[in-house]
């Protein structure tokens, strides 16, 4: 079987999973990511002349093809949120991001530098990738289809959760908060000592605020204008009334469309392309906010995330299966362990601290920060810059990727089979609770 019959596979699995897996998995202890991966290391370790798969020796493919999982992701999850975009309803995600992401990033630095003993940039780099919460494994944690939480959402008592909404919603900000952490591990890969002011200054004037405000003014700018199109035209013209009439073929593409728009202009301005998408999507869905056609953009861009996704996944597996994990090291392997259990935990509920946050949603908060393909991206990305061209020289991208590769497969299993449970079991706390104060 060749690399093309083996891509057939691949796409035919992503299509039937789909299909089938949503009512399969409901409520167990496993997820699409476990399943994925299983497949993708047993077919490329049974099939005889499957590909050995590298990511380095494909650097750019896997940039591509990790870039395209997440932004389709972070539509989806903007897509989703059904609470009001206030500072006061989303002081959780705010904490979270102000918080949690940069102590787990620097944590993780500062052990990868003085345990591991990397190179201060390399060090910076390896918190970046393994700090933010991704959107796309999130699955069995993150908030639900539109309109399914409005009534949960108005209320007061929820302003600190729900924990769904918190991950979802942190989630779509730090893939695109952590590009300013990943590009000062390259300007510190690239600097002199005689330089550094300069470099700094550039470092915060540039990748901090230039391109964080042009990622949120281009993305606001490009959603209100999509949701234009789609709500406010004639309404013999506009799509979303079309669509109610029964033209569904393609309803939905617009989550597509405004992806990429977003995503592309952005890019192209030099802003953050992730963090445009994602306000595009929270632009787009707060202007008619009870709109019935928001469940098919939603439905839309999650259906194509899921096949993207599997695919990601299944070479992630067949990755493994190619030696991937091979020059991990077990010091290596208890830092991958420690970020998922114990530095990620403590920096979510430190985020919590003085707040009316119940326990169990600040544990649950804290524990679910997933690791994924947004780490292969800023990885691959980070790697490909002429900086760590010259960094690649003293330590082996092997090295770099032996440790992603572990923790997002750790994060894949604990998180897979935890999640549903933990979410059962936090259910029944606050109807428990609920009932009582009743």
């Amino acid at each position: 079987m060749g690399a093309y019959e083996i891509g057939l596979v691949i796409i035919a699995l992503a299509l039937l999973g789909t299909a089938v897996l949503p009512r399969l998995l409901e409520h167990r202890p496993l997820s699409f990511p476990i399943i994925y991966v299983t497949l993708g290391f047993f077919l490329f370790a049974s099939v005889p002349g499957a590909p050995a798969l590298n990511p380095i020796e494909n650097a750019d493919l896997t940039e591509r093809i990790t870039e395209l999982v997440v932004i389709v992701s972070l539509m989806g999850a903007g897509l989703k949120l059904d609470r009001r975009f206030t500072l006061q309803n989303w002081s959780a995600t705010w904490r979270l991001l102000g918080i949690a992401l940069p102590l787990t990033a620097g944590l993780t630095a500062i052990l990868a530098w003085r345990v591991l003993g990397l190179l201060p940039a390399t060090a910076i780099l390896l918190g970046a990738v393994l700090a933010p919460t991704d959107p796309v494994l999130a699955s069995g944690i993150d908030a639900g289809a539109p309109l399914t939480e409005l009534e949960e959402e108005m209320d007061p008592r929820y302003q600190w959760g729900t924990v769904r909404f918190s991950l979802t919603s942190e989630a779509g900000f730090n893939d695109g908060l952590a590009f300013p952490l990943t590009n000062l591990a390259i300007a510190v890969a690239g600097a002199t000592v005689a330089e550094s002011g300069v470099w700094l200054l550039d470092w915060f004037l540039v990748d901090v605020l230039y391109k964080i405000g042009v990622g949120t003014g281009l993305g606001y700018i490009i959603g209100l204008a999509m949701a234009r199109v789609l709500f406010r035209l004639p309404p013999s013209e506009s799509v979303a009334d079309m669509m109610g009439r029964g033209e569904e073929v393609m309803a939905g593409v617009e989550a597509l469309a405004t992806t990429f728009i977003a995503y592309g202009i952005t890019e192209q301005l030099a802003g953050y392309g992730f963090i445009a998408v994602f306000v595009a999507a929270l632009t787009l869905r707060h202007f008619e906010w009870e709109h019935d056609y928001y469940v098919e953009l939603h439905d839309f861009a999650v259906i194509v995330e899921r096949l993207l996704m599997a695919a990601v996944l299944v070479l992630f597996g067949g990755a493994i299966a190619g030696g991937l994990l091979t020059p991990l090291t077990w010091v290596q392997g208890l830092l991958g362990i420690a970020l998922i259990v114990v530095i990620r935990p403590i920096a979510g509920i430190l985020s919590f601290v003085g707040t009316d946050a119940s326990w169990p949603e600040r544990a649950v908060i804290a524990f679910f920060g997933i690791r994924g393909i947004g780490s292969f991206y800023y990885l691959s990305h980070a790697l490909a810059e002429a900086a760590f061209e010259e960094v690649e020289l003293l330590i082996a991208a092997e090295e770099l990727w032996a440790i992603i590769g572990f923790v997002v497969l750790l994060s894949i299993v604990v998180h897979g089979i935890s999640s549903s449970p933990a979410m059962d079991i936090l259910e029944r706390w606050r109807e428990g609770t609920a009932g009582s104060e009743g």
